[in-house]
């Protein structure tokens, strides 16, 4: 296999700027990189080529190194990948985070490097029109977690363009882990199968009330009235998923059973819930914030009532905050911890924890789908929402699979219930889901 490096116009101790970049790691260059100066660096017959296209790029890769850098000139167009659909660059990503190493290059090393790209390429440019600002600029629009911040928040996420999420998440507009019964099952399947997965586990009955907090587009909220005759209420910050759920409600002949309104879950007045389901909210609402999160759920609960916390999670129990390019292009203020953290707050809201389950894998397999449906419908997606933002979801959810794949992020539900004093739980003696 080819290794050599071509140069173009440089000298004097000078590298070129594909040599530059290619120095800065510990292992050499798995793959082919073309830079706009004409130089190129790593294998000839490599099977993806990464070209940065403008010093633009490089000053990106320069000024913000490692996750976000990439990505920013990754979403502009600067730096363009060959040999990998951008709906789904897992494998070119999964060669990246197995054989990028970097090193901290010596004094004379990074002498050379400065000389090479120019003292102008360390000015970081604007970032893209996806970007959301930095932690330290969003303090301007409230405080974390607040209210006001959390619609925002909330809004510069899931306010994209519905028809985008019908494209990428297809017929049932879930954006949540499914529940695969076997490897060959289709998405849909998998959908429906968690959504009775969470049913089961709450014990659903005819007549019963349930709340879903943060419920998207009204998935469970749906599928609790249709499949269980259940009264349902979701409620969700996004306006753009609360018009759709009405919607499809009114379509699907559910208004005397099912209900989704445009409200924050902390102004949900209502309570005597038999069941409260909580899927994919967790991750939005701080790691600090979960004693009052937990304890307003138990509240909205009758006695007996059942809780179903279904959320991402890290596989270990220390709170973290989600990477750069997660945090601005994806989830602004973001949180994960693991499940031990989450079991121990609802233990002490004074919740009975019944139940347990890690469905890591299941959510590997969604987002391969999602990705699927990403490349298939690349072109009607770009022209909803742009090649920028559609760039930035393949990278998201390929790089979010390779983590869930990798065991660097877990999917967990938490099944519990509000125990009486006399310690009736409501439960039978053995799991009848």
């Amino acid at each position: 296999m080819s290794t050599n490096a071509t140069r173009s116009g440089h000298g004097g101790g000078q590298l070129a700027v594909a040599d530059a970049l290619a120095s800065l790691l510990r292992d050499g260059l798995p793959l082919r990189l073309t830079a706009y100066d004409g130089s190129a660096a790593g294998p000839a017959d490599a099977p993806y080529r990464i070209d940065l296209r403008t010093e633009r790029g490089l000053a990106y890769l320069l000024t913000a190194p490692g996750d976000l850098g990439f990505a920013r000139a990754y979403v502009t167009g600067d730096l363009a990948v060959e040999g990998v659909h951008p709906g789904d660059p897992h494998d070119l990503l999964k060669l990246l985070m197995n054989h990028l190493k970097f090193k901290a290059p010596s004094p004379s090393e990074a002498l050379a490097i400065v000389r090479s790209v120019g003292l102008d390429k360390l000015k970081p440019p604007p970032p893209p029109q996806q970007e959301a600002p930095a932690k330290w600029r969003r303090m301007l629009d409230g405080v974390r977690h607040s209210m006001g911040r959390d619609a925002e928040m909330i809004s510069h996420h899931y306010d994209v363009s519905n028809r985008f999420y019908e494209l990428v998440l297809g017929p049932s507009m879930t954006y949540t882990c499914a529940v695969f019964p076997t490897a060959e099952a289709t998405l849909e399947e998998a959908q429906f199968a968690k959504y009775d997965l969470v049913a089961r586990k709450l014990d659903l009955q005819p007549g019963q009330r349930l709340l879903d907090v943060g419920c998207g587009w009204g998935g469970m909220v749906r599928h609790a009235a249709r499949e269980y005759g259940v009264k349902a209420l979701g409620v969700t910050l996004s306006l753009q998923q609360a018009e759709w759920a009405k919607q499809r409600i009114d379509e699907e002949g559910l208004g005397d059973l099912a209900e989704v309104r445009h409200l924050d879950y902390r102004d949900v007045a209502e309570s005597g819930f038999d069941a409260v389901s909580s899927i994919g909210l967790t991750e939005h609402i701080g790691v600090r914030n979960y004693p009052a999160y937990f304890a307003f759920l138990r509240d909205r609960l009758r006695p007996e009532g059942r809780l179903l916390n279904h959320c991402i999670t890290r596989p270990h129990n220390h709170r973290q905050e989600i990477g750069q390019f997660l945090d601005r292009y994806v989830f602004p203020d973001g949180e994960l911890t693991g499940s031990g953290r989450i079991i121990t707050e609802i233990q002490n809201a004074h919740l009975e924890v019944m139940h347990e389950e890690n469905l890591r894998k299941h959510y590997a397999l969604t987002l391969a789908g999602w990705c699927r449906n990403l490349v298939d419908h690349w072109d009607e997606c770009v022209a909803e929402v742009g090649e920028g933002t559609a760039r930035v979801w393949g990278l998201y959810m390929a790089g979010s699979r390779l983590a869930f794949e990798r065991n660097e992020i877990q999917l967990h539900q938490v099944l519990a219930t509000k125990t009486g004093d006399q310690g009736n739980d409501g439960f039978p003696l053995r799991p009848t889901w």
